[in-house]
């Protein structure tokens, strides 16, 4: 049940656009975005920090489940961290591409040409772990419950993704699996729970895109009118 004395403020409208400015925002975005592709070959050029606080910034603006923002984005980028990262991520993929996997899992994977070794999580100057909080709320302390946490998790991490992309940097979302040993490098609690990395950087002249990647459906079959 809403409150209807609870403290609200004016909605802050847009700026006045006509339609015809709106739609070109929107294909203008919509044609950026389309441009961003994985990458999988990093440079170790330094991004500013400047541009990942930024980028972070925008992604704790995605809506969520009772405003409670049920997120934390660990950021790392020394060496010692990116080396100790690699070596965990890497131990869980071998497993993972061993037989883990399955057959089908792997058969997907094919044209990515992925495999276990993760040389990135090193040469990337950043890498971005985001959890998931259960409990928290606006005030970690008092321990609420929080709500639609992956759904609002993923959003943020969208954002999260279009701002770096929007700064032309290059990135790439990795998943090993599983994934709990982020909480003990990452020094997050036990009941927070890891939902992807982000590694973020310039691209090396010998990244590459698989063909299979530029492949997209097209809008009809990701949309219907009703």
């Amino acid at each position: 049940m809403s409150d209807p004395e609870a403290p609200a403020l004016p909605w802050q409208p847009y700026p006045p656009l006509a339609d015809e400015e709106r739609i070109v925002r929107a294909q203008a975005f919509a044609t950026r975005m389309a441009m961003r592709r994985s990458c999988r070959a990093f440079l170790s050029d330094p991004v500013p920090q400047g541009v990942i606080e930024a980028a972070i910034r925008a992604a704790g603006s995605a809506p969520s489940g009772a405003n409670h923002q049920p997120w934390h984005f660990a950021v790392l980028s020394t060496p010692e961290a990116k080396a100790a990262l690699r070596v965990a991520a890497e131990e869980e993929e071998r497993r993972f591409y061993g037989g883990r996997a399955g057959e089908e899992w792997l058969r997907a994977l094919a044209p990515l040409g992925t495999g276990p070794d993760k040389p990135y999580l090193e040469d990337a100057p950043w890498v971005i772990a985001a959890f998931a909080q259960r409990r928290g709320g606006l005030d970690p302390a008092a321990a609420a419950q929080n709500y639609y946490v992956l759904e609002s998790v993923c959003i943020a991490c969208g954002l999260l993704l279009a701002a770096l992309h929007e700064a032309g940097v290059a990135t790439l979302t990795h998943t090993p699996n599983p994934m709990k040993f982020l909480n003990r490098l990452c020094r997050r609690p036990d009941d927070e729970r890891p939902v992807m990395l982000v590694i973020a950087g310039h691209a090396a002249p010998e990244a590459v895109i698989p063909e299979h990647a530029m492949r997209k459906k097209p809008l009809e079959q990701i949309l219907s009118w009703l």
